[in-house]
């Protein structure tokens, strides 16, 4: 089939996954280019598939074919691409030993930066709070570069969680700027879980109580603080040693 107008009523309702609360309400979200379609299908998230008219692209789910200027209407892009995949949200659980929690990180590209990172350095499960940056927000899903759909990503508040990580032995960290433990001399655990805080305020006063230790990162004088995206990779890749 062939959408050719911008007033088609699923068109009109595939723009609405621009917004959030759509988004949610219909548990689904976009992804444009081939390189995430490719991604989103290789791991079952991708649903249905737009392609721009005369394109090819052989996957096995309903694909539709959308004229240039549906293409234009529903991309996010400067410059569009000819592929639009329409995903299934997945809900996951609370898993293995070595977990993520976010903080209030409100940053789209900071939140892409740290899923790469969880991925490349064999974290378990991201948990983030509810009050991050939406995961399913374009901005963040690029910056993932498709591996939004090979980690284990929780939404929930550490008084949701934290009792019962505690209760089954998990050592939990918090990350300040100076003071607790330098990040060279923490010793290895089994069963971590690794808080990073908000970019302007750091983790909450309710996160910190769940801390057993707090932890941080030895830079010199000229440099105050490091962005939290950053900051991440340097601790994940210390504790994947």
């Amino acid at each position: 089939m062939l959408y050719s107008s911008i007033d088609n009523n699923k068109i009109k309702d595939l723009k609405k996954l621009h917004n959030k609360k759509y988004r949610d309400k219909k548990n689904m979200f976009l992804v444009e280019g081939k390189h995430l379609v490719l991604e989103a299908y290789k791991t079952g998230y991708l649903k249905e598939m737009l392609l721009e008219e005369n394109e090819l692209l052989p996957l096995d789910v309903m694909t539709y074919y959308m004229t240039n200027n549906v293409k234009n209407y529903l991309s996010e892009l400067e410059t569009p691409t000819n592929v639009i995949g329409i995903c299934n949200k997945k809900e996951g659980v609370i898993k293995g030993n070595r977990i993520v929690y976010l903080d209030c990180i409100q940053d789209p590209g900071n939140l892409g930066t740290i899923i790469r990172s969880c991925v490349a350095f064999n974290i378990d499960t991201l948990i983030l709070s509810r009050d991050c940056v939406d995961l399913y927000n374009s901005k963040v899903i690029r910056a993932t570069q498709g591996l939004i759909f090979h980690l284990n990503i929780v939404i929930s508040d550490i008084n949701e969680f934290g009792p019962k990580l505690k209760s089954d032995g998990y050592k939990i960290y918090g990350t300040k700027v100076t003071h607790g433990k330098s990040l060279k001399t923490l010793e290895k655990v089994s069963k971590f879980v690794i808080i990073m805080g908000n970019e302007g305020n750091g983790i909450s006063e309710l996160s910190s109580e769940f801390c057993d230790e707090f932890i941080y990162i030895d830079m010199n004088d000229k440099c105050e603080s490091l962005n939290v995206g950053v900051a991440t990779s340097i601790i994940l890749y210390e504790l994947d040693k």
